[in-house]
């Protein structure tokens, strides 16, 4: 059984599909982290019984907040939905190899610091690409740089737009990390 720390920064439409795919499994979500107290998510994941723990850029980066809280609740291995920051050095030599990511592309493409949400689907549309989709990968001190776990593709047609093709790439997004999370899971026990 993992304990498991979800961190979001928005909307929280993965964080909240992976808790709910969780909800009867044997590894538990113990509480989502985030850094947008303004968040959708926030309001979201109490109403499943995860709790929040809000934080500032100072509590995760220049202090040792974000981490003893992780400690704290004995936290197995941190799972990131749309989560904007990197994470900081210290948390990612404690976790190592136990952190992983989704990303909305077919990395190494798009990928990168600035390279999230609709910037994504923007780039891949204006360089007229025939396929994006979404890769699951590693965590390491770099953006979207980590190993690549898992991708599922989608095509882009000419009639896509970049609002099109995020629906695409986010039914992908929500039919596949859970799966994955739990089978990244296993190899932990």
């Amino acid at each position: 059984m993992a304990r498991i720390a979800i961190f979001a920064s928005g909307s929280g439409t993965n964080a909240i599909t992976i808790i709910k795919n969780f909800l009867n499994s044997k590894n538990t979500i113990v509480s989502l982290y985030c850094n947008n107290p303004s968040a959708q998510v926030v309001q979201k994941a109490p109403l499943y019984n995860v709790p929040v723990v809000l934080f500032s850029h100072s509590d995760l980066y220049t202090s040792d907040v974000v981490h003893a809280k992780l400690r704290a609740e004995n936290i197995d291995a941190i799972v990131l939905a749309g989560f904007l920051w990197l994470l900081p050095p210290p948390i990612i030599a404690s976790f190592s190899g136990r952190i992983i990511n989704i990303h909305p592309s077919l990395l190494p493409k798009y990928g990168g610091k600035g390279m999230y949400g609709m910037n994504v689907h923007n780039a891949v549309i204006q360089n007229r690409e025939k396929e994006s989709g979404i890769t699951i990968h590693m965590v390491d001190e770099k953006y979207d740089n980590g190993s690549i776990l898992f991708q599922a593709k989608c095509s882009v047609t000419p009639f896509d737009t970049a609002r099109t093709l995020s629906k695409k790439v986010q039914a992908l997004e929500h039919e596949h990390y859970s799966p994955v999370i739990a089978q990244f899971l296993d190899t932990l026990q």
